[in-house]
């Protein structure tokens, strides 16, 4: 009977410090501010800016040539055939589909080249972070990015690990806004 109590307190302790030993071996990063301090990121944003206005500029420009055709065929329209306004007025209604058209397409050309350009920058991402908990024996790494439901963060932060594995770039200073009284 006290061998059965000895062992039952050995086998008590043993699992206790297990779990002491596992709680080291849990890390924390915040995987939103790695992946928006990534040169990668930084480059793609700046490439989606300079597809997003080339996109503006050409739909603005056939804005500015709808609204001078429809200024024109309003100012003409009491010396035109009925047979020429109705003519006219299918034109507009196909230049104003034209632009809605091109406005599609663009938003949906940029979500795809931002989505197919994302991922692979996703899984270097998640690649040096497995890199990072390899090497320093951890065996779980939580998110901590805001809303991910980490509580607390007393594990390690491989932050530090994935900024100088990743080259990551300084957080960018978010516009300051200023409350109206």
């Amino acid at each position: 009977m006290r061998k059965l109590k000895s062992l039952l307190l050995v086998a008590f302790l043993a699992l206790g410090m297990s779990g002491v030993a596992n709680a080291q071996k849990i890390g924390h990063v915040n995987l939103e501010r790695v992946v928006a301090n990534m040169p990668e990121t930084r480059a793609l944003q700046a490439e989606i800016e300079k597809i997003s206005k080339t996109y503006k500029d050409e739909i603005d420009g056939m804005g500015k040539k709808f609204e001078a055709k429809y200024k024109k065929y309003s100012a003409e329209q009491n010396t035109q055939t009925e047979e020429v306004n109705k003519q006219r007025a299918e034109e507009i209604q196909g230049d104003r589909n034209r632009i809605v058209q091109a406005e599609q397409a663009a938003v949906q050309d940029i979500q795809q080249k931002q989505q197919s350009k994302l991922i692979p920058i996703l899984q270097k991402a998640e690649k040096a972070i497995k890199d990072i908990c390899k090497a320093k024996g951890l065996l779980y790494i939580l998110d901590s990015s805001a809303g991910k439901g980490v509580l607390v963060a007393d594990g390690t932060d491989i932050y530090n690990d994935l900024k100088t594995k990743l080259g990551l770039l300084p957080d960018q200073k978010q516009p300051q806004t200023t409350a109206k009284k």
